[in-house]
């Protein structure tokens, strides 16, 4: 093992366990209900933290990883491409966000199938959002413990399963323990520490390539394609670009764990400030570590697997105690994924199923907190079963369930929300079509007209939700007995 390595990522775990021990004091003393604390934190959220735990909820280890190994072997054309993610922020709580806050106090909601509820009074939507939730968290989960377990194997030098211990179990303690404070709390220092080891990596690439003159310099020695917008062998063409802003731009508005951080602010000045803070995160973070990968390239020339670049630079620019320091940030990233997921597959379990089928047991609050507790950390420890033996490929199941997602829950969130005739079969039709057809075309390889198949898959359950919400019967807006205020 690397002791210099492992000395400032010890000191950063230490810090992310007492950041915890803080927010679970501050959960014990809340006044309010606990499925409400737990699970949102009060709804208390100014925009610092709104915009920090939205940005690092949705990077993971993709964007320090994968991201900045195809900037590696696409060239700058790449890193214009990533910039596409930068309105992910803007978006979540643009479109989102004040609908969601106003409709989640007016109904209690403390999950995201809490307000699918409210907009379609039926059990079947609740049903399918709930499994279709579970199943690709698990796999999105899975996959990030394992990313973080064989970083810390690759670089620090820690077996793979003793990695994969110390940090699925520190994630899952710290989740289960503190909750949504914690995540939240987590997740802002997370922040801060990505920026920060972006920053450091940036400049030491730079320093060791001789400047950026001689950076980009180099890299048209290697193929002149590496500098041209179009990319190494003209990959980036205007089909990628609209499957890629779909994928991970405005699909983003489907996914479960940034929408439901939409419910959880305070007031219409944090969003604002959220929006702002947000946008600006994520775009130093995308363009900060993608240059990254792409301006490598002049150093490490002749890397034959593109996702070690980021590992390989750190080792090859940094001094040990400093590429310890940036070791952190993409745990951080891993991090910060995973307890948004996993908090979030805990609530689904709890609020949407365990109580729907049992609600006398809601009112019993001692025995729901502990519930929450242990299941959260039951599911952490089902995580490190699961990636205990890690299967090849799992990209391709981190990009079916991070898709499926996308299908499944985007128009019943956005037209639920926007059209007042939405209704239940308009929104199961488009659940369902969304996520077969989405699962079919991923399996088969199948791009229609050169589309990824998130853009045909997303057209599809949109024509299935109109067709459905044709047949299907009117809802009534006032409110059911139980979920007023």
């Amino acid at each position: 093992m690397n002791t210099q390595l492992i000395l400032p990522l010890l000191g950063y775990l230490l810090l992310v366990a007492g950041i915890s021990l803080f927010a679970m004091r501050q959960q014990k003393k809340a006044k309010g209900a606990f499925l409400n604390e737990y699970f949102l934190g009060g709804r208390t959220l100014g925009g610092f933290l709104l915009a920090m735990t939205l940005t690092t909820a949705y990077v993971s280890a993709s964007s320090f990883i994968g991201g900045p190994g195809a900037a590696y072997k696409y060239g700058l054309g790449w890193v214009f491409l990533a910039m596409v993610q930068v309105p992910a922020v803007w978006l979540s709580l643009g479109v989102l966000g004040k609908k969601f806050a106003i409709l989640a106090r007016r109904y209690n909601a403390v999950t995201l199938n809490d307000i699918l509820w409210a907009h379609f009074r039926s059990s079947v939507v609740v049903w399918i959002a709930s499994i279709t939730l579970l199943l690709a968290f698990i796999a999105v989960m899975a996959v990030q413990f394992i990313g973080g377990a064989r970083l810390l194997e690759s670089v620090a030098g820690i077996p793979y399963t003793q990695g994969l211990l110390i940090f699925g179990g520190i994630i899952a303690l710290y989740t289960a323990l503190g909750g949504f404070r914690a995540s939240v709390l987590n997740d802002a220092m997370q922040g801060l520490v990505m920026l920060a080891g972006t920053f450091l990596l940036l400049f030491a690439v730079i320093h060791a390539a001789g400047g950026p003159a001689q950076a980009v310099a180099t890299l048209q020695h290697i193929n002149p394609q590496l500098t041209e917008v179009s990319g190494a062998g003209g990959i980036i063409s205007g089909h990628l670009l609209a499957s890629f802003t779909v994928l991970v731009c405005f699909g983003v508005l489907g996914l479960p764990n940034t929408a439901v951080r939409c419910i959880a602010y305070r007031d219409s000045k944090a969003v604002h400030r959220g929006i702002l803070l947000g946008t600006l995160v994520m775009m130093l973070l995308m363009l900060g570590m993608h240059l990254s990968g792409a301006l490598g390239r002049a150093i490490l020339p002749d890397m034959v697997v593109p996702d070690l670049v980021i590992p390989a630079l750190m080792m090859k620019v940094l001094p040990p105690f400093a590429a310890g320091i940036f070791l952190a940030a993409p745990m951080s990233a891993i991090m910060s994924n995973v307890n948004a997921h996993l908090l979030q597959a805990s609530a689904t379990i709890i609020k949407d199923l365990y109580l729907r089928l049992f609600p006398e047991r809601a009112a019993n609050e001692a025995h729901i907190r502990r519930l929450s507790t242990w299941l959260t950390l039951g599911l952490g420890l089902l995580l490190i079963i699961t990636a205990w033996r890690p299967p090849e490929m799992i990209i391709w199941l981190n990009l079916l369930a991070f898709g499926a997602l996308e299908t499944v829950f985007l128009w019943p969130l956005v037209l639920g929300l926007y059209w007042q005739k939405a209704n239940a079969a308009g929104a199961i039709s488009s659940m369902l079509c969304g996520a077969l057809s989405y699962t079919l075309l991923v399996s088969l390889k199948i791009q229609w007209w050169g589309f990824h198949p998130i853009v045909p898959s997303l057209l599809l359950s949109l024509v299935a939700f109109l067709i459905g919400n044709r047949l299907g019967k009117p809802i009534s807006r006032t409110l059911p007995s139980g979920m007023e205020q």
